[in-house]
C-alpha cells in the first residue's frame, strides 16, 4: 500500500451519529472510518483518516499531505466551507486530486452553506449521498490515479 488517501474531517463530525440525526442520521463518525477502510482496501489503498474541530489543525494535516506525498485528499470542511480561506489555500497547494464530500445536499440547505471556498480546489465535490459519499469519493479518487479494484 504505497499510496494513501487523506479523509480529513471538520468541526462537529466527532458528534457524527447524535447530532442532529434527521440531517445526518446514526452513522458514528467511527462507522464511516470502517466504510473507508474497506472501500480503500478495494483498490489497495491506504488511509489517514481524522477529524479536528480546529482549521489550523485541519490546515496541519493538508500540508501533510503534501509533504508525505498523498495520492488524493478527501475533505468534509463541515462548518469551515462557507468560511476558511485558509484551508482553501492549502488545499491549492496539493497537486494530487481533491474531492470535497458533504453528508446533506447543502445546495438545498440555508443559502449561507450553499457557497463553499473549498469547491475551487476540488476536483469533483460529493454531497447529499449521506456517509456514502465518502466510499464515492474514495472511488472516484481510485479512478483519477488509476488504482483498480482487486
Amino acid at each position: 500500500m504505497d499510496q494513501k488517501i487523506f479523509v480529513l474531517n471538520g468541526p462537529n463530525l466527532n458528534l457524527l451519529g447524535t447530532r442532529e440525526p434527521e440531517k445526518y442520521g446514526t452513522t458514528t463518525l467511527a462507522d464511516v472510518e470502517k466504510l473507508c477502510r474497506t472501500t480503500c482496501a478495494r483498490f489497495g489503498l491506504g488511509l489517514e483518516f481524522r477529524q479536528s474541530n480546529l482549521e489550523g489543525q485541519l490546515v496541519d494535516w493538508i500540508q501533510e499531505a503534501l509533504t508525505s506525498k498523498a495520492a488524493g485528499l478527501i475533505i468534509n470542511p463541515a462548518g469551515y466551507t462557507t468560511t476558511s480561506i485558509a484551508i482553501l489555500d492549502a488545499l491549492l497547494m496539493l497537486k494530487v486530486p481533491v474531492i470535497e464530500v458533504h453528508i446533506t445536499n447543502i445546495h438545498a440547505r440555508e443559502s449561507f452553506r450553499q457557497h463553499s471556498y473549498v469547491s475551487k480546489a476540488a476536483r469533483a465535490v460529493m454531497a447529499g449521498f449521506g456517509v456514502d459519499g465518502y466510499a464515492l469519493a474514495i472511488t472516484g479518487i481510485a479512478g483519477m490515479i488509476g488504482a483498480t479494484e482487486r
